[in-house]
């Protein structure tokens, strides 16, 4: 199974070098990361990793980042001493874990799930534990970890209904793989339920929440509200809506829910944060053919220029959403009015914002039930019933507030996984 596993895996590598190799010249993106990826590191970084036990948490991206920086901070206290390796597989990843994961050691890119490299990542790292957040699951490096009698553990585990029919397909293959996995703690009961599916023995996993919920309560702050507003020269008790997280075509749709909302409400401002920084000029380029040529990016704004009286703000550049979001009068989540499975709808409540979403939200459905309940989430199917939500609670300004503060409640109510994962993880270290 590994030999069919690698022959694909050398296909797959040999049809995508090209597309990687093009974007790399053209924007500059992958050009940190490709070498550490196939294991070309500094020495210097693998001489610096000093203390005892050796740690290795993995973090796929930035929204894997926020749920391993509270693990990260219990795991500092839990061993002092020791070595907290933290990678990522994103360059946005990477810098963000540079910026809030206080508590780590080192930080590197995860390795291509290559054999040669990935043994060679190891041995330089020479980890006792490895841990992964969220679930992503490489083949080579965990049988390579357990062939090096490294410890695998699974803390923040979510499957996600796409992801659990792929993985169901070829369950034959995975079986095994997963069975390496120490112990794995699980968001909720249906991901423990999909995880046992695929292989892991029911006696290894463990439902322990969303460590998301730790991390996002402790960064929403007045502070960080206050710094945002003088950077965007925004009132805090503006009328903005924001567009978080957005993919193509959606931003069209925010657009014209704008511009009906600015018919109610002419004094209103409008914030897109793209999923992906480098589509924010597409996006000014959509804002200006749509009528809003008074946009202002970003970019410009930490390059010195002063935002004045522009109504439309792109948010072109990584790390800023969350502390957007303290800007809104309401909050619309992207990648779910198009079939992108949703993002973290989380960010905006725990600034007690309500949040509007659309139908495709397969990734988030837990946290989407939990806003629902206390009514500061709110489903729409197009931009049409968006703009009529949107403008019926701008009639009830406390409504609104009402909505929101027990959103935030109940993100503090779940607090406490990354402890619980934390000692998960120390049960094991304290054991070897």
């Amino acid at each position: 199974m590994f030999v069919l596993y690698n022959i694909l895996l050398l296909i797959a590598a040999l049809l995508a070098l090209p597309y990687y190799a093009l974007k790399m010249m053209l924007t500059g993106k992958y050009r940190k990361s490709l070498g550490p990826k196939f294991g070309i590191m500094s020495k210097k970084i693998f001489d610096e990793m000093k203390g005892s036990p050796r740690i290795w948490i993995h973090a796929v991206s930035v929204g894997e980042v926020t749920v391993a920086a509270p693990v990260v901070a219990y795991l500092r206290i839990y061993f002092r001493g020791a070595c907290i390796v933290v990678s990522t597989s994103t360059e946005t990843g990477q810098e963000m874990a540079r910026r809030i994961v206080a508590g780590a050691t080192s930080f590197i890119y995860y390795p291509l799930d290559v054999p040669w490299v990935v043994k060679k990542v190891i041995n330089q790292v020479r980890p006792d534990i490895f841990i992964m957040t969220e679930t992503e699951l490489w083949p080579n490096f965990i049988r390579i970890c357990k062939e090096n009698n490294v410890k695998v553990i699974l803390v923040n585990g979510r499957i996600s209904p796409r992801s659990f029919k792929k993985y169901a397909a070829t369950r034959f293959f995975w079986r095994s793989i997963l069975n390496d996995i120490d112990e794995a703690g699980v968001i909720s009961e249906i991901d423990a339920v999909r995880l046992n599916a695929l292989g892991i023995p029911s006696t290894r996993i463990h439902v322990m929440g969303n460590a998301k919920y730790d991390s996002l309560a402790a960064k929403a702050s007045p502070a960080l509200q206050e710094e945002i507003a003088g950077t965007l020269n925004l009132k805090k008790d503006e009328r903005v809506l924001v567009a978080g997280s957005t993919h193509e075509g959606e931003e069209k749709i925010i657009i014209e829910v704008y511009r009906g909302l600015l018919a109610a409400y002419p004094d209103s401002k409008l914030i897109i944060v793209p999923r992906h920084p480098e589509r924010g000029q597409a996006v000014v380029d959509l804002a200006k053919e749509s009528g809003f040529g008074d946009c202002i990016t970003m970019t410009a704004i930490i390059g010195g220029r002063r935002r004045t009286d522009e109504r439309v703000i792109i948010i072109d550049v990584i790390g800023e959403l969350f502390k957007i979001y303290s800007m809104a009068a309401v909050v619309f989540c992207g990648g779910s009015l198009v079939p992108k499975g949703g993002q973290n709808i989380l960010e905006p409540a725990a600034w007690g914002k309500v949040v509007f979403y659309g139908p495709y939200m397969d990734d988030f459905r837990d946290e989407m039930k939990l806003l629902e309940e206390t009514g500061a989430g709110i489903q729409v199917e197009s931009g049409r019933q968006l703009l009529s939500h949107i403008l019926e609670l701008m009639r009830d300004p406390d409504a609104i507030a009402k909505r929101g503060e027990e959103g935030r409640e109940m993100i503090l109510a779940n607090m406490g996984a990354a402890e619980r994962y934390a000692t998960l993880i120390k049960k094991h270290l304290v054991k070897s």
